[in-house]
């Protein structure tokens, strides 16, 4: 197993992420080869837990801690966040750590997350009516969290103004990190300033929640040709081995063939060579399906509306490229009247586009895929609902 050096701890380079668990046929976590999937792990080399608040309708954490109960404490670091970027009437930090707590059956996390500080959890965190930040660097003071962090979906603007005014509280940062947002969602500037700022790396959906295992036909044809050995998300992992600032790479194993396959590929230093790097990049550069704005700003110079055009058209790449759902949340922090939808039609902005591009259409076109994405309100209202109500029959 690889490890990377974190202050004086050693970590996994490959951790396992409990986001994505294997299912029973009624939907509910399968626990028996959950368990497997750990012990397997573990006695590969595998020391870092990752889990959260939300994540498998708010029992990863449950299911988690009842496995790595029969461990010593001190053979692995565990993981969570706490929900801040969940939308809610009221937010109460001591209620939810005291109940992780429980849940995971430990008296401290290794490591805890502010979980997706983004464009519209940003005024939550900061917020002094909950509270928050603050509340988790007491609770490292007093040693119930060892190393506090954050994780964040979004855009280096906001990251780099959240960092500049708490980089002394924290310590670590997890973002999404693939070669396919290695340009869509500028991986490469926000790889480099958190190096600029001595911030260790922590990597979430490295293979894009399976999209970069998924691949059409023809990409997958060019990785076999490379090595025919290799599984196809062996070559994404390798593409992260090169980056020195990179401490954990987070995969959701749901099953233990990929375990298994996983473990393999991080079993010893081989990162892409250049040849296979130049390939990755390319198969990165055919799923794009990107609009090709230069972000002159041209178009925004005359636009009645005063939208910010390439800031949209970047969205819309993401939603092309599959990452819809990242995209609208980020969206939900602008207000109304700068949505694609505000957009009246009028063409000023096609007339000046020294690319040629049929702006009015690509709004009309985002508009049209945002309907159907979930609201991330709603999602978070289910959820809650959900949680509510779980809560409810376990008292009963």
């Amino acid at each position: 197993m690889i490890y990377r050096k974190f202050q004086d701890k050693e970590l996994s380079m490959l951790g396992f992420g409990t986001m994505r668990l294997p299912l029973n046929e009624d939907g509910s976590i399968n626990e028996q080869l959950t368990e497997e999937m750990m012990d397997y792990a573990l006695s590969h080399g595998i020391n870092y837990i990752d889990t959260a608040w939300p994540y498998m309708a708010n029992k990863s954490e449950l299911v988690v801690g009842k496995i790595l109960e029969k461990y010593p404490r001190d053979s692995f670091y565990l993981a969570t966040k706490y929900p801040g970027h969940m939308i809610a009437e009221k937010y109460d930090p001591a209620d939810v750590f005291e109940r992780q707590l429980k849940k995971c059956r430990v008296d401290y996390f290794d490591f805890y997350l502010l979980h997706n500080v983004y464009e519209n959890s940003l005024s939550v965190y900061e917020d002094p009516r909950w509270g928050i930040i603050d509340y988790f660097i007491e609770q490292k003071r007093l040693g119930r969290i060892k190393h506090l962090g954050f994780s964040t979906h979004a855009d280096l603007p906001t990251m780099k103004r959240f960092i500049e005014r708490y980089r002394d509280d924290l310590e670590f940062c997890q973002i999404q990190f693939n070669y396919l947002d290695w340009t869509l969602q500028n991986c490469r500037e926000k790889l480099a300033f958190l190096k600029e700022k001595n911030i260790p790396v922590w990597v979430m959906e490295p293979v894009r929640g399976g999209q970069l295992v998924n691949l059409p036909e023809a990409e997958k044809a060019k990785l076999t040709a490379l090595d025919s050995e290799r599984s196809i998300a062996s070559f994404g992992f390798r593409w992260m081995q090169q980056f020195d600032n990179i401490a954990v790479v987070l995969s959701g194993m749901s099953d233990m063939e990929q375990m298994i396959d996983n473990v393999a590929t991080f079993d010893h230093y081989d990162p892409l060579s250049a040849d296979e790097e130049a390939v990755v990049l390319d198969i990165a550069e055919h799923l794009k399906n990107s609009v090709p704005c230069t972000a002159c700003r041209y178009c925004c110079d005359g636009c009645p509306m005063q939208l910010d055009i390439p800031y949209l058209i970047s969205k819309l790449n993401q939603i092309r490229a599959g990452g819809g759902s990242t995209a609208a949340m980020q969206l939900d922090a602008l207000p109304e009247d700068k949505l694609p939808s505000a957009c009246i039609g009028c063409g000023a902005c096609a007339a000046v586009c020294p690319q040629k591009l049929p702006i009015p259409d690509l709004m009309t076109e985002m508009n049209e895929e945002l309907a159907k994405i979930p609201k991330w309100a709603d999602i978070c209202k289910q959820r809650a609902a959900a949680e509510k109500a779980a809560a409810a029959a376990e008292n009963a």
